[in-house]
């Protein structure tokens, strides 16, 4: 590489970085007072997760740090703990472990096998949260624990609200969604909402409840004391935890590949990532992800290698030493507004627009991971989400596939078995399997057998897919003995080998009286069998 291309990757790293930064800072602070551990916690975690991720992980450039569903998940961990902040580190740190353990998988590749639907019933529930559990801190009061109680209180909220905290979080509000969106590119709007909007209250004096104090040092970490029952519990969290840790990683990952067009390994992604959260817990600080968000922001200001990261983090720290005073004066209303702005933008407005021209089960799915991740569970509602998803599409193939009894003839083929099933009084006939034979269809082919129970040779065409599953090769040995039982003699037609190895595996070729790979020679063995009878 020449040291003028040197000097073009270097300083898009340098702006790339700073971007990412200036991004961060924000979203961290914001992210750290809202789950209980501090605004310090959530910037230090930012540097750190940034710092290690990015130097062990993959050549592209990838943003770590707190996002909106991680911060949501430690936030419920935090309540159902009663805030003991030394049980939920721990749970960190057994998260980090249990990512390190995923990227030893393959399940790291399942993730692009999980539906739209889902993905965007989710982030919607977890924008959607973020608003809801923002409503409190706009109007300068306490957060509440979950979204149905801040449901609950909305009302009466509005009523206590301090005019004051209200006054400069809507301020925060009109800068951040109203701010020109070219600009938005080299001034991001939610730095310029903290600035402007902590300035004001610095400078008027507003009586509103504040950061207060910012660390310059790390949090000091203590392991808790722990029996048995504890360490079950902590165990459930953690696995929690790392999914959701890994799933958003894993999908900025593919947005990453995406914009890149170079392919991000998700085995190094993660592993980096769980070392990184493994650090973050050994520090006290928040755990996070690859942020989407972030590392495009880097991406399109430059960034291509994974010095951007340490730029990055290098950037954050000297912002928490020389700007700590200023960052203890900020607003929580402001933070509030910048909240309610990120939970705005993860709402998938995009597939909002087409609700009208989506399939009904999309819809379905969708609506039921919306809801369970609002009020209920994130992970049931995304295990729920899949499971649901899994079953309607294997409705639609089961529905596709079916027996096939020549009933329009247009073929020559088609004509030979017309004649065929003529001229020996429908004792000879022909059938047909399409479409996809699975454990979704089989019970369905099975009951479409009745009508040839009176013939007495059956050529059955086998047209469906490659492979079969456990349930198919079982409800086709079903239907053989059925058939054999009524003293039908089966003939098989199978071209595809390995569907024919398949069954030979489990001895259902000895069940028939011949498998053959032409349909025109099973039937010319029919006729000869039927004509010696």
């Amino acid at each position: 590489m020449m040291i003028k291309e040197k000097l073009q990757v270097l300083a898009g790293d340098l702006l790339g970085g700073l971007n990412a930064s200036i991004i961060t800072l924000p979203q961290a602070l914001a992210f750290g007072v809202a789950t209980g551990f501090g605004a310090s916690a959530g910037i230090w975690g930012a540097i750190i997760l940034c710092l290690v991720a990015g130097v062990l992980g993959t050549k592209v450039p990838m943003i770590s740090g707190v996002t909106g569903p991680v911060a949501i998940v430690v936030a419920s961990v935090m309540h159902a703990l009663n805030k003991d902040l030394s049980s939920v580190i721990f749970i960190i740190f057994l998260a980090g472990i249990f990512q390190v353990i995923l990227s030893l998988t393959k399940l790291p590749e399942i993730v692009k096998y999980v539906p739209y639907p889902v993905i965007s019933g989710f982030m919607n529930g977890v924008g959607v949260i973020i608003i809801i559990m923002q409503l409190n801190p706009l109007f300068g009061l306490p957060a509440c624990s979950n979204t149905i109680e801040s449901l609950e209180t909305v009302f009466k909220s509005i009523s206590m609200l301090n005019p004051q905290a209200f006054a400069i979080g809507v301020l925060t509000l009109f800068i951040v969604f109203f701010f020109p969106k070219r600009w938005n590119k080299y001034v991001p709007s939610q730095i310029l909402a903290l600035i402007i909007c902590t300035f004001v209250s610095i400078k008027t004096g507003l009586n509103v409840a504040k950061i207060s104090q910012v660390s310059v040092s790390l949090p000091s970490v203590s392991l808790p004391h722990t029996n048995l029952h504890d360490f079950i519990t902590y165990l459930q969290y953690s696995v929690m935890l790392a999914v959701i840790l890994s799933a958003e990683s894993l999908l900025t990952g593919l947005v990453c590949t995406s914009v890149t067009k170079v392919q991000v390994s998700p085995k190094r992604m993660l592993a980096a990532l769980g070392v990184g959260n493994i650090c973050c817990a050994m520090t006290g600080t928040l755990p996070g992800s690859a942020a989407t968000m972030r590392t495009v922001a880097a991406l399109k200001t430059g960034a291509t290698t994974r010095f951007a990261t340490v730029v990055t983090s290098v950037i954050l720290v000297l912002l928490i030493y020389k700007f700590s005073g200023f960052v203890a004066e900020i607003p929580l209303a402001v933070l509030a507004g910048i909240l309610i702005k990120i939970g705005y933008d993860i709402i998938d407005i995009k597939f909002l627009k087409v609700l009208k021209l989506a399939p009904k089960d999309d819809l379905i799915v969708l609506g039921v991971v919306f809801a369970l991740t609002v009020f209920y569970n994130l992970i049931v509602a995304v295990g729920v989400g899949i499971t649901l998803a899994s079953l309607l599409y294997a409705k639609r193939v089961a529905d596709r596939a079916k027996l096939v009894n020549r009933k329009v003839y247009g073929d020559d083929t088609m004509r030979i078995e017309k004649v065929l099933e003529k001229t020996s009084r429908h004792k000879i006939r022909v059938v047909h399997i399409s479409g996809a034979f699975f454990f979704g269809s089989a019970t369905q082919i099975i009951s479409q057998f009745d009508e040839f129970l009176g013939t007495k040779y059956l050529i059955i065409v086998y047209d469906g897919e490659d492979m079969l599953d456990i349930s198919a090769i079982f409800a086709l040995e079903d239907i053989i003995l059925r058939l054999k039982s009524q003293h039908i003699k089966i003939l098989m037609v199978i071209n595809n080998e390995d569907v024919k190895s398949q069954l030979e595996k489990y001895d259902i070729v000895s069940q028939v009286e011949g498998m053959y790979s032409s349909e025109f020679e099973a039937i010319d063995v029919a006729k000869s069998s039927y004509k010696a009878c």
